[in-house]
């Protein structure tokens, strides 16, 4: 869509009678022709004016009758020495560039004549101003500064390159200032150009993207005094959050830089513009450094300018690093999870009582009961969510249970142990005659009638 230097890729056709909007502004057409068509309307309207008003000086001097009597010294002629086609262009040269050579000029005997002569100062000036103002225009338009390499001012690196900068995926290119001048105000913007279809079922051929390189935070007013990095970070919000080393193979877009300044020298405004297909930019690269420091100044070596090295880059997309960093993160609530758990083990149990019912009766009487899944998976839930109450714990305890070499027994039998000195302190404050029948500190169990004891075993069994 954009060629690298500058120039626009598009032709308009089939205008039909918009073309006359060409001529309401002719000198803005003529300043944006190519230089050849410059050139030949220059040329050609000036060598039309001249044999123009050289003919009309050569019809009045033949309506006259001053062609036959030139050589007549008692004949006053409307311009003297004027005698043929060729004297009369003269007369109009000498005239136009005000040179006076004092050998033609225009009597007082030929009124007609002082009336050409007013009409062909003030057209001639008309001309003048319109042709050399086109021209100069032309010639100071900087937009032809990025075209060839001994004559821009702004450069562009030919590739853009995507690595990790500061934690962060990011796209880059670099630009660059060859003259001393400095562009005052500079300013520089990203579109990116990408076909899309929209949920209406629209086809977009050149949907247009802004890409953020430093709005926000005012990185995009340049001091272009030296080769800068232009960064754009790619994250939730930039249209390259999907793009992975994969898939910049696969997909079709164009970056578009447009930079913007203000020449110092000249006061006129620049914009250079180049572009970047996907084909021209480069995954897990990273520009080479071009300044030095060197005695009193710094240097910049232009030939490292667009030269790049390969840098460790992860070829995930950002949204599949952020994806397979919430599945490894263990910072997931216990709660949540319990829930999730106790969820999925009711779903489980539903679908293996239908299961169950599909099953033969052959197996279903290997299995010996019917609710034997449903047990198994009560009791793989159970363990589960003792699991996940260890989080409910106290430092203390999480601590010991993470330290190698401490069994599950141990654990336990330090809770049990904590939590049997309240159970201590509680009998202590019972009357002496409880007291004795909890037999001091011990459980009140042991002191239960058979009948009891054999009831509480059943149940707790």
């Amino acid at each position: 869509f954009v060629d690298k230097n500058g120039r626009c890729n598009v032709q308009h056709g089939n205008l039909g009678g918009e073309t006359s909007r060409y001529l309401s502004d002719l000198f803005t057409t003529l300043v944006d022709l190519k230089w050849r068509w410059n050139l030949f309307i220059f040329i050609l309207t000036y060598t039309v004016a001249w044999l123009f008003m050289a003919s009309m000086w050569w019809v009045i001097a033949y309506m006259r009758g001053d062609l036959n009597k030139a050589h007549d010294d008692s004949y006053t002629p409307c311009v003297a020495n004027v005698y043929n086609f060729p004297s009369a262009f003269l007369f109009f040269i000498e005239t136009e560039a005000t040179i006076g050579y004092g050998y033609r000029y225009i009597t007082d005997k030929c009124p007609e004549g002082i009336i050409l002569f007013l009409f062909q100062s003030i057209l001639g000036s008309i001309v003048d101003a319109f042709l050399i103002g086109c021209m100069f225009i032309k010639m100071s338009q900087p937009k032809k500064r990025a075209e060839t390499l001994m004559a821009e001012t702004l450069m562009f690196s030919e590739h853009a390159a995507i690595s990790m900068r500061d934690g962060k995926l990011t796209l880059m290119f670099r630009v660059g200032n060859l003259r001393n001048s400095h562009m005052v105000s500079a300013q520089i913007r990203c579109k990116l150009l990408k076909s899309r279809q929209t949920p209406e079922g629209e086809f977009l051929p050149l949907d247009q993207l802004e890409l953020d390189v430093g709005f926000s935070t005012g990185a995009d007013q340049l001091f272009l005094v030296s080769p800068l990095t232009i960064c754009h970070v790619i994250d939730s919000k930039s249209p390259f959050y999907d793009l992975s080393q994969r898939s910049i193979h696969t997909e079709q877009f164009e970056i578009v830089v447009i930079l913007e300044g203000i020449v110092e020298t000249t006061g006129m405004t620049c914009q250079a513009r180049t572009s970047y297909t996907e084909d021209e930019v480069l995954w897990g690269h990273r520009f080479f450094p071009v300044i030095s420091l060197e005695e009193g100044f710094f240097k910049v070596d232009y030939s490292q300018f667009h030269a790049t090295f390969e840098v460790p880059t992860p070829p995930y997309s950002v949204k599949e690093q952020e994806e397979m960093l919430l599945m490894s993160s263990p910072l997931i609530p216990p709660a949540v999870s319990n829930s999730k758990e106790r969820n999925n083990s009711v779903e489980c149990l539903d679908g293996l009582d239908e299961v169950g019912t599909k099953l033969p009766s052959k197996l279903q009487k290997i299995t010996g009961r019917d609710d034997f899944p449903k047990k198994l998976l009560r009791m793989s839930s159970t363990t589960s969510e003792k699991a996940y109450s260890m989080g409910d714990l106290p430092m203390k305890l999480q601590r010991i249970s993470s330290v190698p070499g401490n069994s599950e027994e141990k654990l336990g039998s330090k809770t049990t142990k904590m939590m049997s000195d309240p159970m201590s302190q509680s009998v202590a404050e019972l009357p002496p005659k409880l007291q004795k029948l909890s037999g001091g500190s011990g459980r009140m169990e042991g002191n239960l009638p058979p009948k009891l004891r054999k009831m509480n075993s059943d149940r707790f069994t």
